[in-house]
C-alpha cells in the first residue's frame, strides 16, 4: 500500500514552483472547464476542489503531491492568471493537455499550449510577478527512433536553456513512462494479452536514456552556477508498480477506472461517464492518464526516493541545496 505523505511543511522549501509540460504527467488541462463541469463538479473534473481551476483531472496529480510535500498551495493554471488578480507568488502551472516538445505535437487534439508557448507564458508571469511583488510541419516518419529522440532532446535542451536565461536554476526533468502499457495502446491489439506494446516502450527508453545523458551534460556544463538538473526515472517507477500492483494496493492495471477496457472505443472520461467506485485500486483513470492514487506514489518516490529513481539527487535534497 502507498505510504501516507508527511504533513505539510511549516515553511516551503521552495518559495515557488513553475510547472511546464504535458498534463499526462503534470497538472490538468489548461483549456478551462466546461460550463457543465463547473455546474455539476463531475468526477472527471475537479471533484477534489470546488471552483474553476483550468484542469480536467480526477484528483491530485504528481505535481500536486510534490507541491504538498514542499509546503506549497495548489498552483493555478496559467489560463486563469491573465487578469493579474490571482496570487501567483507560489507559482503557476503551464502544463497543457497534448503539449509536446515540438510545436506540432498534439495538434490532432486541437488547441493546446506547446512547450515553446509555455516558456513564453512563463515570461508573461515574470511581468505579473514584478507587479505583484512591489513553420513548416515536421514529417516524423523520416526519422528512426534514435534520430527522433535526438531531435526531441535538442529542442528540449533549447527550451530548458531559455528558462535558464529567464532565471530558473533548479530543474526536474521527468522521463517518459512506459506508454506502451497505457490502455489506449493495449486496445490496439499490438501486444499479446498481459503484455505491453514493446516497440512503443523501446522508443520511450531511447528518449529517456538520452534525457539522463542530457542531465549529466547540463550538470557538468553549469557547475558552480548554483544550478542543479535532476532526472526522474518515471519509467522505472511506473514499471515497478505495474510489475507489483498488489504491493501498492492496485488490482486493475490494464484498464481505466472511467469505463475504459480493452477493445473499447472510448478514449477518455467524458461527461456523463460513470467512473468505478474503487478508483484507488486502478492505476489508470482513463485510456491515457493515471489515477490520483498512482500519482501520489510517484510523487513520494520522486520526493524522497533513491538515486535509481531520482538522479543525481531527489526532490527533497534538491529543495535543500
Amino acid at each position: 500500500m502507498a505510504s501516507v505523505p508527511p504533513p505539510p511543511l511549516r515553511q516551503p522549501l521552495f518559495p515557488a514552483m513553475f510547472v511546464l509540460g504535458d498534463s499526462l504527467v503534470d497538472n490538468g488541462n489548461n483549456n478551462g472547464l466546461s460550463s457543465l463541469a463547473k455546474a455539476n463538479f463531475l468526477p472527471y473534473g475537479i471533484d477534489f476542489q470546488r471552483g474553476p481551476t483550468g484542469r480536467f483531472c480526477n484528483g491530485k496529480t504528481i505535481i500536486d503531491f510534490l507541491g504538498d510535500l514542499l509546503g506549497l498551495p495548489l498552483l493555478p493554471a496559467f489560463t486563469i492568471t491573465f487578469t493579474g488578480q490571482i496570487d501567483i507568488r507560489s507559482g503557476v502551472n503551464y502544463a497543457s493537455a497534448a503539449a509536446g516538445i515540438l510545436d506540432e505535437s498534439g495538434q490532432n487534439f486541437g488547441d493546446r499550449f506547446s512547450f515553446r508557448q509555455q516558456v513564453q507564458n512563463f515570461g508573461v508571469t515574470l511581468n505579473q510577478l514584478k507587479n505583484q511583488m512591489n513553420e513548416e510541419e515536421l514529417d516524423h516518419s523520416t526519422f528512426n527512433p534514435e534520430e527522433f529522440a535526438d531531435l526531441l532532446i535538442t529542442n528540449y535542451a533549447r527550451q530548458i536553456m531559455a528558462l535558464y536565461r529567464l532565471g530558473l536554476r533548479k530543474f526536474l526533468l521527468a522521463g517518459v513512462g512506459p506508454l506502451g502499457c497505457m490502455p489506449n495502446q493495449l486496445a490496439t491489439g499490438h501486444a499479446p494479452p498481459g503484455k505491453c506494446v514493446a516497440n512503443v516502450n523501446d522508443m520511450v527508453r531511447i528518449f529517456n536514456k538520452q534525457l539522463k545523458s542530457l542531465v549529466d551534460q547540463l550538470n557538468a556544463d553549469y557547475t558552480g552556477t548554483g544550478s542543479i538538473f535532476v532526472f526522474a526515472d518515471t519509467y522505472g517507477a511506473f514499471t515497478d508498480i505495474l510489475s507489483n500492483p498488489a504491493t501498492y494496493g492496485f488490482s486493475a492495471t490494464d484498464r481505466g477506472c472511467c469505463g475504459i477496457g480493452r477493445n473499447k472505443g472510448q478514449i477518455t472520461c467524458l461527461p456523463f461517464s460513470i467512473p468505478c467506485l474503487n478508483r484507488d485500486e486502478y492505476i489508470f483513470w482513463d485510456a491515457y492518464h493515471p489515477t490520483q492514487a498512482f500519482n501520489e506514489i510517484i510523487a513520494l518516490k520522486a520526493y524522497s526516493g533513491s538515486q535509481s529513481l531520482c538522479y543525481p539527487i531527489n526532490i527533497k535534497q534538491m529543495a535543500q541545496v
